[in-house]
């Protein structure tokens, strides 16, 4: 399909988005469907004259919102979908009539990744280490939906992760504890954990020889979720499948967030096999 004047378009907002394989889903599901529009990828610094930018071009559908956008994207829209204000963090800008609203679409995704890979929720003791705006989305579905017995939280910016804790302390019944992300933490608390769910940035390329896990603390029994999904298996992974542990690639997470915002923007069903081939093909 040509490009031309009444071609809508799309994008992800981050920084860096070098590695982001949005572009190549999004289009290849854009051109299976006919649909005339493209997706590209903005490094972003200045969030708010970025949205005010995009703001003023018509053509403008949409937007997926990656690190470090997550939470400070959210005051330059005109409107927040209710779960993603609870979350308190956005993935996803949907341009309707001349008005952006904030959606979040990572929550269901990482759910359905754990549940479709076998991980059992259900009175478990789950460790996420990292508290950003994933790790936000990720917290709020396992306190709705999860009937988990606990979640520490472990991160190294004590007042992005106490703020987390707290907001999940006062809008859910959930039981949470926060911690600093240090190796003592990790001794303490991975051993006994069922389920561990990796948010931050580290192992993703181009440093991805890199964890903050040290391999000796992964056991047989620890399912182990990575959400970085450049590289396809990460250092985290790799330590965690020679420990025996269940693994769930970040790849897995990104489609499905990657689905629910393809039918946000067209109103028509995601072609899931495409976008599931273009994402394998990147790393066959």
């Amino acid at each position: 399909m040509e490009i031309g004047t009444h071609t809508r378009f799309c994008g992800v907002i981050g920084n860096p988005v070098e590695h982001s394989l949005s572009p190549a889903i999004h289009n290849a599901a854009f051109r299976s469907l006919g649909i005339d529009c493209v997706y590209l990828a903005w490094k972003v610094e200045r969030i708010g004259d970025a949205i005010r930018g995009l703001r003023a071009l018509g053509n403008f559908r949409g937007a997926s919102v990656t690190i470090p956008h997550k939470v400070s994207a959210m005051p330059f829209l005109d409107e927040i979908e209710p779960t993603a204000g609870r979350i308190g963090a956005i993935n996803t800008i949907v341009a309707e009539e001349g008005r952006l609203i904030g959606y979040n679409t990572d929550a269901t995704g990482a759910l359905r990744a754990l549940r479709d890979g076998g991980v059992a929720l259900a009175g478990r003791r789950i460790v996420m280490l990292g508290s950003g705006g994933a790790a936000r989305a990720i917290a709020f579905a396992l306190a709705a939906e999860s009937g988990a017995e606990k979640l520490v939280i472990l991160g190294v910016d004590d007042a992005e992760r106490t703020a987390l804790a707290d907001d999940l302390r006062s809008k859910t019944a959930f039981p949470v504890d926060d911690d600093t992300l240090d190796e003592s933490t990790l001794r303490r608390v991975v051993p006994e954990a069922h389920v561990l769910i990796h948010c931050t940035p580290l192992g993703m390329f181009p440093k991805a020889d890199t964890s903050c896990v040290p391999a000796s603390l992964l056991h047989a029994g620890l399912a182990v979720m990575d959400i970085v999904y450049n590289p396809k298996v990460t250092r985290l992974l790799t330590d965690a499948r020679r420990a025996g542990c269940l693994t769930i690639p970040g790849l897995e997470m990104f489609l499905h967030q990657a689905v629910a915002q393809f039918e946000l923007w067209t109103n028509r069903q995601a072609p899931v096999d495409v976008m599931r081939a273009v994402l394998e093909s990147h790393f066959t």
